[in-house]
């Protein structure tokens, strides 16, 4: 059986499990709130740039990412940032869905699932 890697652990959660070869990306969401939606989804994707390094792996190596707006008529401003981040050739599978985030200053939150 293989281990489980867990990184970032805190009291609620961690920012990624990795098991088995598939790294699993809590949702993540902006450190700097005073953002746009297009800044607040450029900061969140350094960070799974970031975390995916961490891992062994990068977003060539996305499975699969679900992206929470807080208000879809901004769609158009995430997608700026996130089509300047994929690579050409390697965009994920995607679900985008409107919701309401935890924190009413967050515009967008992303979870990642990448193999290694």
């Amino acid at each position: 059986m293989s281990d489980i890697k867990r990184v970032n652990v805190g009291k609620r959660l961690s920012d990624m499990a990795v098991h088995n070869g598939v790294a699993y990306l809590a949702g993540q969401v902006a450190d700097d709130v005073r953002q746009d939606i297009t800044g607040q989804t450029a900061q969140i994707l350094a960070t799974i740039d970031r975390l995916l390094a961490e891992a062994g792996t990068d977003k060539t190596r996305i499975l699969m990412t679900q992206i929470f707006v807080a208000n879809m008529k901004e769609f158009d401003g995430m997608n700026k940032a996130w089509d300047a981040w994929v690579p050409e050739g390697y965009a994920p599978p995607r679900a985008t869905i409107e919701a309401r985030l935890a924190n009413a200053d967050y515009k967008v939150e992303i979870v990642v699932t990448a193999a290694v």
